[in-house]
């Protein structure tokens, strides 16, 4: 998967087509939650079941494609972050591609739930470059589940993504795709094999601890856990302290979800060394993006780790044109 580019303009006029018609950008989950739950599925583009592998290949089109995946639990409070993301994938293109953060993004969208009590405990798209990926957001079931222990099933996603995914930016240039689990609670300790055989239709041969399978997921994958405010664990001890024993300085917590996607194309620049993370602060406010302050104050830890510099206090940065040499304002891509 990953054939074509991103419009912007395309994903305006879809987005002016729902408003004028009163259309839910989530329109799949809209549909099926106004049926009975014992009908609630994961769209067929999203499901699963059966699943051989998900795809980041090179083309002619993107000859050094990077894999991108952004997984997010839609249980309780944490339904709201489909949305956010949606209406915000204009700006995580434009500093992707027009910031020159990476030149051939390939991004993943999907969902986590409950696999022990959920209908649709998880969904994964695929990896695309074009607005597909707007199409495979929109598909997401928004269950809102859950089990109300302060866990949902972040392993089974982090084992599907290790096990069924295959990356040329890994494959051939050695170098890791990123992977972003967005949540507010813990996950479970272990893959469970009769979770896998539900949920996936594999078999696999017994429970696998999330210690062991981490360092697996991890060779193909930087990792990152996002906590925003606002959900009903924000700020927990416990679940901050179970991520950082598992992901390290990877565990970033956002003081205002809507700074979500400049987070992650942030993260990203950092990552492929295209930016620092004082530049990137500039990027945002050449955007107009109110995000800097939650955005710099994230990201300070990362930013240490991977450039050794000093970072300077976000709260300097203004919504202004803070230009390093592209046109200020709306990106048109």
């Amino acid at each position: 998967m990953g054939s074509g580019r991103w419009s912007t303009n395309v994903y305006d006029a879809a987005a002016e087509y729902r408003a004028a018609t009163g259309a839910d950008p989530f329109d799949y989950s809209s549909r099926a939650r106004a049926g009975h739950r014992s009908g609630w599925k994961a769209h067929r583009s999203l499901d699963p079941r059966g699943l051989t592998v998900r795809e980041s290949r090179d083309s002619a089109e993107h000859p050094e494609s990077l894999a991108i995946a952004v997984l997010f639990d839609v249980t309780g409070s944490m339904q709201s972050v489909p949305r956010v993301l949606q209406t915000k994938l204009p700006e995580l293109f434009g500093l992707l591609l027009r910031k020159g953060y990476t030149q051939h993004p390939q991004i993943l969208f999907g969902a986590v739930g409950d696999a022990t009590c959920d209908r649709v405990p998880l969904q994964l798209g695929q990896f695309e470059s074009d607005n597909r990926m707007d199409d495979h957001l929109g598909n997401i079931f928004l269950e809102g589940g859950g089990g109300g222990q302060m866990t949902e099933s972040y392993e089974l996603a982090m084992y599907a993504m290790a096990r069924h995914t295959s990356l040329d930016c890994h494959e051939k240039r050695g170098r890791r795709g990123y992977l972003f689990l967005i949540g507010d609670e813990l996950p479970y300790g272990k893959v469970k094999a009769r979770e896998v055989r539900a949920v996936l239709g594999e078999r696999i041969q017994g429970d696998i601890p999330l210690t062991a399978l981490l360092p697996e997921l991890q060779q193909r994958y930087d990792v990152y856990y996002l906590l925003p405010a606002g959900t009903a664990y924000s700020g927990n001890r416990k679940v901050l302290a179970t991520w950082r024993r598992l992901l390290g300085q990877n565990v970033i917590e956002l003081d205002d979800l809507d700074a979500v996607c400049e987070t992650i194309a942030l993260t990203v620049g950092l990552g492929e060394e295209a930016i620092d993370l004082q530049e990137g602060l500039e990027d945002l406010a050449d955007i107009g993006s109110t995000s800097l302050e939650t955005v710099g104050k994230a990201l300070a830890a990362v930013a240490r780790r991977r450039t050794g510099l000093a970072v300077r206090d976000a709260s300097r940065f203004h919504a202004s044109p803070l230009d390093r040499g592209a046109p200020g304002g709306t990106d048109r891509l």
